[in-house]
């Protein structure tokens, strides 16, 4: 679905719980306010926003898979932003020693052992 990383809910200035009625209403307030005959500054990218986020919310489907996609990349958003701060926290222990070193480690110091009366 294209623009997923666009908030369709923000452009629209309406909730992610809007009726299909509010979203109407805000698209067709919207759509006038930045229409170009109307408002000379508005650019056409605004209004093809408008229109791709109102063809995507107007319509149950597509808003219920553009809904799924945005709560999957939340997901992942929040999966690797906390395998980064594991990372973090990670380089900020000390060294450990590998399971090699704590082999020798003990085997040196039964050996030491055995040797002591």
């Amino acid at each position: 679905m294209p623009g997923t990383e666009t908030d369709y809910y923000a452009l629209l200035e309406v909730s992610q719980s809007a009726t299909q009625s509010e979203i109407k209403r805000s698209y067709r307030r919207l759509a006038r306010k930045y229409h170009p005959d109307l408002n000379q500054q508005a650019r056409d990218q605004h209004i093809k926003l408008l229109n791709e986020a109102y063809k995507i919310l107007s319509d149950p489907t597509r808003r219920a898979t553009y809904d799924q996609q945005r709560l999957l990349e939340a997901r992942r958003r929040k999966a690797a932003q906390e395998a980064r701060r594991q990372q973090q926290e990670l380089a900020k222990q000390e060294p450990r020693m590998t399971w090699v070193e704590g082999i020798f480690g003990f085997i040196k110091e039964l050996r030491r052992e055995l040797r002591e009366p």
